[in-house]
């Protein structure tokens, strides 16, 4: 699991995760950032930078491994932070994130009395408490850490906590459910872990996921189909232009033809564009799709397309969908 990345968006997404851990109010206006001390190709993982210098500067790490000199990287990093920017905090604190207390390193020598401080902040996730009674911002953390069987049925309570408690941007915590998910199943879509976690059709087009892919099928779609659309509706009035022209005068004849071709073109192209978004979106859930049941798709009118549209995302096979074509028709 990248857990790097995973805690660097759960940071960045609800910066009051820190001070959840910390037990503490969530103060105003902090900063989060991963910070690279250039001078020795240092890299911090977490900083949460005051507004101001009166404030308190906090340094995070997530450690899921154990590392024996760790705490002798760590303070190091700190204090060349310290020496850098002195003149934006007035004091230091620093938490360190393990998944339990066998990843920590044996000894602290020399640095035992910082560890030992008031300074730092161990953090051990298999301790924290249920998740039925954590922050959610905490319960996430947790989630990384459970075993792959226990997984979907803590995601799943984690997802209904976020539809039923009033939270801040439930949208950004569903989100983030599914990315630790994903992280453990990697043979799996995001789709189907959206699935797997209850989401139900309206939630999940409410995804940043289901926006995404929607956004790129249909552009692509709408593209191709107005591409074939305008070919042949050039190629039609073209046609008509001619046999207009014969009768009524070859120049208003093609220009007429061309207008109307131009019309039927785009009209053509939009229709083929929607059929291509329903086609894709098909393909990514079943693979391949018979010539048959495309077909079908294409020759249905713009209203059709969009009622399928809708309905797609309750189909579990193509048998699904060949019947909704049946009863379409």
């Amino acid at each position: 699991m990248r857990r790097d990345s995973l805690f660097y968006q759960l940071f960045a997404q609800l910066p009051q995760t820190l001070f959840d851990l910390l037990g503490r109010d969530t103060p105003q206006g902090y900063r989060f950032e991963s910070v690279e001390l250039k001078q020795t190709a240092f890299r911090i993982d977490g900083v949460f930078v005051p507004p101001d210098p009166s404030g308190i500067v906090y340094f995070c790490e997530v450690q899921f491994q154990r590392d024996n000199t760790f705490y002798e990287r760590f303070f190091a990093e700190i204090f060349l932070y310290l020496r850098l920017y002195r003149h934006t905090f007035s004091d230091w604190q620093a938490v360190v994130i393990y998944p339990h207390r066998q990843a920590e390193q044996v000894s602290f020598d020399p640095y035992e009395v910082l560890v030992n401080s008031h300074r730092l902040h161990r953090v051990y996730l298999n301790e924290l408490g249920s998740l039925e009674a954590l922050p959610l911002s905490l319960a996430l953390m947790q989630l990384t850490v459970l075993p792959e069987a226990e997984m979907p049925t803590a995601a799943r309570l984690l997802a209904e906590r976020t539809r039923i408690e009033a939270v801040p941007r439930p949208e950004v915590i569903m989100e983030l459910i599914t990315t630790i998910v994903l992280y453990k199943f990697t043979k799996l879509s995001r789709e189907e872990v959206l699935r797997m976690l209850g989401f139900t059709t309206e939630e999940l087009k409410r995804t940043r996921f289901y926006q995404e892919v929607y956004a790129e099928a249909r552009e692509d779609g709408l593209q191709q189909g107005l591409q074939q659309g305008l070919q042949q509706g050039l190629q039609q009035g073209l046609q008509q232009g001619l046999q207009q022209g014969l009768q009524q005068g070859l120049q208003q004849g093609l220009q007429q033809g061309l207008q109307q071709g131009l019309q039927q073109g785009l009209q053509q192209g939009l229709q083929q564009g929607e059929a291509a978004v329903v086609l894709r979106q098909l393909r990514r859930r079943f693979g391949s799709v018979p010539n048959d049941l495309e077909e079908g798709i294409r020759q249905l009118s713009p209203d059709q397309i969009e009622a399928l549209a809708e309905a797609l995302l309750d189909f579990t096979d193509l048998e699904a969908v060949f019947a909704w074509l049946n009863r379409s028709s």
